[in-house]
């Protein structure tokens, strides 16, 4: 069975919408740091960081895509963004942006390992909510 993150855009988010391309710039301006964190210790850390490639489909494109390696410890993520709704502390109906991260069945605990770190990642730069696999919230954004 698959399981889910999702990293929520809330009103005190950097921005309340995104779209494909935008998730994409995040992994390319994470691999770039992680690359000069790996200068800097003399060390090809980028490799180690992010051993996937950003792969899309032509039905996924624009709404999701996938992160494949051919590493023997790592397999596939899949990325996707979506509009979800909720109701809010005064009962009105509220649409938010997100960003779904899944694990496939076949996705391995390294895997797993790094789409925690990626979706920490995502939520820290966005300040976002973030809902992890085992189903616990951790806020990146300041609360009232």
């Amino acid at each position: 069975m698959a399981l889910n993150a999702l990293i929520k855009l809330v009103p005190a988010s950097v921005q309340q919408t995104i779209t494909i391309e935008d998730v994409k710039e995040l992994f390319q301006y994470y691999k770039t740091i992680t690359a000069k964190t790996g200068d800097q210790l003399d060390w090809e850390y980028e490799n180690a960081a992010f051993p996937y490639e950003i792969k899309e489909t032509a039905e996924g494109k624009g709404k999701w895509f996938y992160l494949e390696s051919d590493q023997e410890r790592y397999s596939y993520i899949l990325i996707g963004v979506d509009k979800g709704s909720s109701k809010n502390a005064d009962g009105q109906e509220e649409i938010y942006d997100y960003i779904q991260v899944t694990l496939p069945e076949q996705a391995t605990y390294g895997d797993k390992g790094k789409a925690n770190e990626f979706c920490k990642f995502l939520a820290k730069k966005l300040q976002g909510e973030l809902h992890l696999f085992n189903g616990r919230i951790m806020y990146f954004y300041t609360r009232k």
